[in-house]
């Protein structure tokens, strides 16, 4: 199976590379093809509003000239796209953001009977990472990212949160938790 991670942390070795690290390896021990985009690498901007992509209902349409089409041409052809990300005032990071914002293009006619989206059928997961508690804290992104899956005509194969204050100080619990994670979602 072809996985795309998408990293939306700007450490690569922070909490959220760390754990997102540990998942990688798993699905690359148990046989698929990962690849990760660190999106804080990548030139995104936000999207525009402009409604130009509902033109090109059957294709990535978006007007500017940034590397959000590749970045989803690769989502598109894979069977599983994981979205890791720290928790930033109750939401995703600004890099995460970026590129959800702009998955508006992929999709044409939401809650009408003909909605269509390029990532339709695609297996997709949430990894997310905080420093404190989940409660008051971290749920609104799990419920962002349930309707982003439900936007997408997506399915969900499963989430995570992790809390720790650094890399080095996570236990081989945490580690444990990813190689369980990953094993879940690439059913």
């Amino acid at each position: 199976m072809k996985v795309i991670t998408l990293l939306g942390s700007a450490k690569k070795k922070g909490n959220t590379g760390t754990v997102l690290g540990w998942i990688e390896e798993e699905l690359s021990v148990m046989g698929h093809e990962v690849e990760r985009i660190p999106l804080a690498r990548k030139n995104i901007r936000g999207c525009l509003g402009c409604g130009k992509c509902k033109d090109f209902p059957d294709e990535i349409g978006c007007v500017q000239k940034d590397d959000a089409p590749e970045i989803f041409e690769k989502m598109i052809q894979a069977q599983l796209t994981l979205f890791a990300s720290p928790v930033y005032f109750w939401g995703f990071s600004a890099h995460m953001k970026a590129i959800i914002d702009r998955g508006y293009g992929l999709v044409c006619n939401y809650h009408k009977p003909d909605h269509i989206s390029l990532l339709e059928g695609q297996h997709q997961a949430l990894l997310v990472t905080g420093a404190d508690a989940y409660e008051n804290n971290a749920e609104p992104l799990f419920t962002a990212f349930d309707r982003i899956t439900e936007f997408y005509k997506a399915k969900k194969t499963g989430d995570l949160y992790i809390t720790g204050t650094t890399p080095d100080q996570m236990s081989s619990d945490i580690r444990e938790k990813a190689i369980s994670f990953a094993r879940q979602i690439a059913k």
